[in-house]
């Protein structure tokens, strides 16, 4: 799983400070949060090699998070970089609306279709999956409205579910989190049901039921809850459901065994498109090109990638569709024009990409590498379950989270003021690991290539960086134990 060394000789004549505020002074992040950027500004990365990443002075970092799901293949793949230089040297661009095409986008469609489950053969190609996301909506409302249904218009979406931030998929999202008391959000045709996290089923299910539920009781409820918002709203009037295999942003949350089998057979009996979210969990993060069928036996009307589907080396997304959508809305009509779409849609670069991190991913079997080595990840992330903070560990092959409560039997939260997930991030950091914090949780999902010593390296330190934080919060009096 190695990767060649890049030399980037620029790097020698840079000034981290000068970088540093000039990032400070003009670059707006996503994410931002203003009153800690104005105090603190950006750890600035300068170069990246294998599972690590380095700062401008020279520091490394075991990269926890896969850059933020992506860096599938690791860092400094030459063949990625060569494929990308060589496209943009043969046509680096060309229109693509109507009738033009180019060849890797062309490929790319081919071979995308080829490893989609069912008869997912039609793709549509974005910039990312907020637009892939927006333009699924796009597509469903065509395909109702094209077969007669037009009042088929409202989507459904789940508590803590993350599908972009376009103003359409930021309504869509489902994370409190995101949702800004400053933005404005989609309400009319939009709808959420209960997130699917069984370690927080006390907190969802009414009547003060208590942790003793099972995951099939709490399954049973889920599908009934879904069933009784599709009866609410009217199955005449809605588009589609919307759901990730498995819950990114959201927690890494796997759902109890058959819900989405069971959500799809429901949403198939009233006409409802079943749009499966993989922009994470696509292109091995859970030992497959797709988990949709591989994992979770079902093939749904619609799927969305992009992340790993570069490895982050390009900015491309994709809505996989089934021929049977495709038909309805391709069916003879002067006046049948989908108008949507964006001047960098099948990039030529981005999807000469694509073929050369698909084409490298099948060479060195990087699923099957995930299938090996992510039940070691568990293990070894679920020993830390020994420290009195850690709640739960839970997750898929490569896409792991630690969630850290106050206390574990009631799995009462820390109070938000103490930013229990970003205080060990912090530690993580110094100590030479990146994680990501997401209120009480920190997300684990590395570039896929890690080795068995790479996995041992990323648990040691997170183990030392929960330590240090726990020290603190005793210090502080925020923990007793």
């Amino acid at each position: 799983m190695g990767s060649g060394h890049l030399a980037i000789a620029s790097l020698d004549q840079v000034d981290p400070k000068d970088i540093w505020q000039k990032d400070k002074d003009h670059f707006v992040h996503p994410w931002t949060h203003f009153d800690s950027f104005r105090r603190d500004g950006s750890l600035v990365m300068g170069r990246a090699e294998g599972a690590y990443v380095y700062d401008l002075s020279g520091k490394r970092y075991l990269d926890g998070i896969g850059g933020l799901w992506c860096v599938n293949i690791g860092y400094g793949r030459r063949e990625i970089v060569d494929a990308i230089a060589a496209q943009a040297a043969r046509m680096a661009f060309f229109n693509p609306f109507v009738d033009t095409t180019n060849v890797p986008a062309a490929e790319l469609a081919a071979k995308l279709a080829s490893l989609a489950p069912g008869d997912l053969n039609k793709v549509f190609f974005t910039c990312g999956g907020s637009t892939a996301n927006d333009t699924a909506v796009r597509i469903a409302h065509y395909y109702h409205a094209k077969r007669g249904h037009k009042s088929k218009k409202h989507i459904i979406s789940r508590i803590d579910a993350y599908h972009g931030s376009t103003y359409l998929t930021g309504s869509i999202t489902g994370r409190p989190g995101d949702r800004s008391p400053y933005l404005h959000f989609i309400e009319e045709w939009i709808h959420h049901v209960s997130s699917p996290n069984y370690y927080r089923a006390h907190e969802v299910l009414p009547n003060g039921v208590g942790k003793d539920i099972t995951e099939q009781q709490f399954c049973d409820y889920l599908i009934a809850e879904l069933e009784a918002k599709i009866m609410e709203v009217g199955p005449d009037n809605i588009a589609a459901f919307f759901a990730e295999p498995v819950m990114g942003a959201g927690g890494v949350i796997v759902p109890p065994n058959g819900y989405h089998k069971r959500s799809l057979e429901l949403c198939r009996r009233h006409d409802i498109l079943y749009i499966s979210d993989e922009v994470v969990t696509a292109f091995g993060r859970l030992g497959h090109f797709f988990a949709s069928e591989a994992v979770f036996d079902i093939v749904p009307d619609m799927i969305v990638t992009a992340k790993g589907l570069t490895s982050g080396y390009q900015p491309l997304g994709a809505v996989i569709f089934s021929d049977r959508v495709y038909d309805s809305m391709s069916a003879a009509d002067p006046d049948g024009w989908f108008t949507n779409g964006y001047t960098y849609s099948g990039h030529p670069v981005a999807c000469a990409a694509a073929l050369a991190n698909i084409a490298l991913m099948e060479r060195e079997d990087l699923n099957g590498h995930v299938r090996e080595m992510g039940p070691y990840l568990g293990e070894r992330l679920r020993s830390l379950l020994d420290l009195p903070i850690v709640g739960e560990v839970r997750g898929r092959q490569f896409m792991m989270c630690v969630e850290n409560v106050m206390d574990k039997e009631t799995r009462a939260h820390f109070p938000d003021e103490v930013n229990i997930g970003k205080r060990i991030s912090d530690h993580c950091e110094r100590l030479g690991l990146i994680v990501r914090p997401l209120g009480a949780l920190n997300v684990i999902s590395p570039p896929l290539t890690l080795s068995k010593e790479e996995v041992d390296e990323l648990v040691s330190l997170l183990r030392q960086g929960i330590e240090a934080t726990l020290a603190d919060l005793k210090a502080e009096g925020h923990y007793k134990g």
